[in-house]
């Protein structure tokens, strides 16, 4: 398989690292400003050969990115997040273009394995009345989005499960919250890589579930593990496509 990286920050850099331990061919990267980029934009040149594009770019770039990358035939994991509100339009490239895109907020592998244990208790904790539910996600400060796109995704397992929470609230709340709203609060500082704490809590106890990211590289594992499995695939996917097909 080879490899075209969009994107070449430390999540690019990170990913042509373990590309190297496991022999995958990384053909070009594309960045207009990083020192170590083979192209500066998405052309024949750079598409020569491709199998699969990883894009680890910037919100503002990643749907441009990918009608380039797609009008060469190309393949795609998006990890890049906070373009969220143009999903149809990347859903359309996918199909417009007949090639195969899986995106994510979250590619690491523990990370989706936390968000069916998440789904899980929030399913049952939603039987009872006496549990309400909130969550935390806590980023470095060069974090260019907020909330993060794994906070989104694990609001939305909380209120499949927890069917009383119709609206995540993201913003501080300006009063008391609706019985049906989650508050899902976001803290920036630091060095942090990650972590998301989803608490349900009744009077008489509260149940903390809890996910760290000691680092970034199970975020470049999960998106080479996409990549695998994307290519040759034709549609729109979302990681739980993926952890689906793998663990059923």
């Amino acid at each position: 398989m080879r490899i075209a990286l969009i994107g070449y920050g430390k999540m690019g850099q990170l990913i042509h690292q373990l590309c190297r331990k496991q022999g995958i061919e990384v053909a070009s990267i594309i960045d207009p400003m990083a020192e170590g980029a083979t192209n500066k934009r998405i052309d024949e040149d750079s598409m020569n050969g491709v199998d699969v594009c990883i894009d680890f770019s910037h919100p503002k770039h990643v749907i441009d990115n990918a009608e380039a990358a797609a009008s060469f035939g190309k393949d795609i994991v998006i990890g890049t997040t906070g373009w969220y509100d143009q999903a149809d339009r990347m859903e359309a490239i996918a199909y417009d273009n007949n090639i195969g895109i899986i995106w994510s907020g979250n590619f690491s592998l523990g990370m989706n394995i936390f968000m069916r244990v998440v789904s899980d208790a929030a399913r049952i904790c939603g039987r009872f009345d006496e549990y309400d539910a909130y969550a935390v996600e806590e980023h470095h400060r060069m974090k260019a989005d907020a909330p993060s796109g794994t906070a989104m995704m694990l609001a939305d397992c909380i209120m499949k499960g927890m069917t009383k929470k119709r609206k995540a609230v993201y913003d501080k709340p300006a009063g008391k919250l609706a019985n049906d709203e989650l508050h899902f609060a976001s803290v920036r500082g630091g060095y942090v890589p990650g972590t998301h704490s989803v608490v349900f809590d009744s009077a008489a106890d509260s149940i903390m579930l809890k996910h760290t990211a000691r680092s970034r590289e199970g975020f470049a594992i999960g998106a080479i593990e996409a990549a695998k499995w994307i290519k040759g695939r034709k549609g729109y996917f979302g990681i739980n496509d993926m952890m689906d097909s793998i663990i059923g």
